[in-house]
């Protein structure tokens, strides 16, 4: 049977693919305050705003490309059973060729419903005020804004209690639900860090290794010592 590697990743992998991220901006994101498009209030005041925002960041996810860090990880599934949960919204894993992902905060390339959150659809496009579900109700992101439960949630912590090895990537695990994930691991499983900074929030122990380089070059020498056994 093969071990399995639960890997966390965070806004650091994709930065690395020209994405923006909330943090590094000092609370804007392209220019608007987050809570004016990442909350059901922001939604309420004005769905137009809303909309217009993500259908720029999709757009330029679009263009986006996974970069080493994103293949690396694939290359791992030839000798480990590897499950992904990522707190990005964007499909870079997906196309860098993962094949188990859990996305703890939504997905951009995907619509749903307002009204149901079960009615999910696929969308590479632009969402418009007038496009509807099936069941009437105007199409939003399928993101979980600030305030929202994170579905994904339960089953994201069952992995990590499974796991053989936790790897955390580009993520300074301050952001909560998802920052407790790491504390379901069982205490003699081999963690990994890979971050160019070294977060505060981190507790240094004999089961943890930190590795401070950038995503790209932290993961492939992790990947590459990972598949020759060291």
């Amino acid at each position: 049977m093969k071990k399995k590697i639960v890997v966390l990743t965070g806004a650091g992998i994709s930065a690395e693919s020209g994405l923006s991220t909330f943090r590094d901006s000092g609370g804007l994101w392209e220019g608007h305050n987050v809570m004016d498009v990442a909350s059901p209030e922001g939604w309420r005041k004005n769905k137009k705003l809303v909309l217009d925002f993500y259908n720029q960041r999709r757009r330029q996810l679009l263009k986006a490309l996974p970069n080493e860090a994103h293949t690396s990880l694939a290359k791992l599934e030839a000798k480990f059973d590897v499950k992904v949960i990522t707190q990005n919204v964007d499909d870079l894993h997906e196309r860098g060729g993962s094949t188990k992902i859990i996305h703890l905060h939504g997905e951009l390339t995907k619509a749903r419903s307002s009204i149901d959150e079960n009615l999910i659809y696929d969308c590479k496009g632009d969402i418009k005020i007038g496009d509807k579900c099936d069941k009437g109700s105007q199409l939003r992101p399928n993101i979980v804004w600030f305030g929202e439960m994170v579905p994904a949630m339960d089953g994201a912590i069952e992995s990590v209690m499974e796991a053989d090895m936790l790897i955390v990537i580009g993520t300074s695990m301050v952001v909560y639900p998802a920052a407790g994930l790491i504390e379901f691991t069982s205490a003699d499983v081999p963690k990994y860090v890979i971050d160019p900074r070294k977060p505060e929030s981190y507790i240094m122990d004999s089961d943890l290794t930190f590795i401070q380089k950038k995503a790209t070059i932290g993961t492939a020498e992790l990947v590459n010592k990972l598949l020759t056994g060291f």
